[in-house]
């Protein structure tokens, strides 16, 4: 069985950008400069310093503390190695929308609690109107993802009604939906 691995991304290194809408109550504004600092480290999360401050007319030290305003202040939410699946044995991606039997507060959470314990599950979303949830799902082989399916979720308490669609092909991804526009 390969290594579990919590979080696959897809490109290479990345940094994990945060929201950064609200801030200790007010709204952190950030220049061309802090834009461009979260922009080159998207594009290399092991950049040195002294090259992303070079890449942004900065002195090394002024670069660092930028860097260091932009990970405390949550901009910069962290730094991870991005994963091919591929190598672990996990070449399936599966689309999963889920209904639940109820829609009481009480079954979302147990519900969530549930499915953030499944290893499979890469990522999960609640949503509004039907489906209830939003899942993408990582496996070896339709084998595999039948055995996830009718071991696992199937039988987690109120689920009603589960969609699955395999991706064919991955024709875009960005790093947790943020593109060079949004950071404008």
């Amino acid at each position: 069985m390969p290594p579990r691995c919590d979080n696959f991304l897809w490109e290479r290194h990345s940094v994990v950008v945060g929201r950064c809408d609200a801030v200790m109550g007010k709204k952190l504004q950030l220049d061309e400069i802090d834009r461009e600092i979260v922009l080159q480290l998207r594009k290399d999360g092991r950049m040195s310093n002294a090259d992303l401050a070079r890449h942004v007319s900065l002195s090394a030290p002024a670069c660092l503390r930028r860097v260091k305003h932009l990970e405390d202040s949550g901009v910069i939410r962290g730094y991870r190695a991005v994963i091919d699946p591929a190598a672990f044995g996990h070449s399936l991606e599966v689309f999963v929308w889920v209904d639940l039997d109820a829609s009481n507060r009480e079954a979302m959470l147990a519900f969530e609690d549930r499915v953030s314990q499944m290893e499979e599950v890469v990522e999960c979303h609640r949503v509004f109107g039907r489906p209830d949830f939003f899942m993408r799902v990582l496996v070896r082989d339709p084998a595999d993802y039948e055995d996830f399916l009718t071991n696992k979720l199937i039988g987690v308490p109120l689920v009603l009604r589960v969609t699955s669609t395999p991706s064919l092909k991955k024709i875009k991804t960005e790093d947790h939906g943020w593109s060079e526009g949004a950071l404008g």
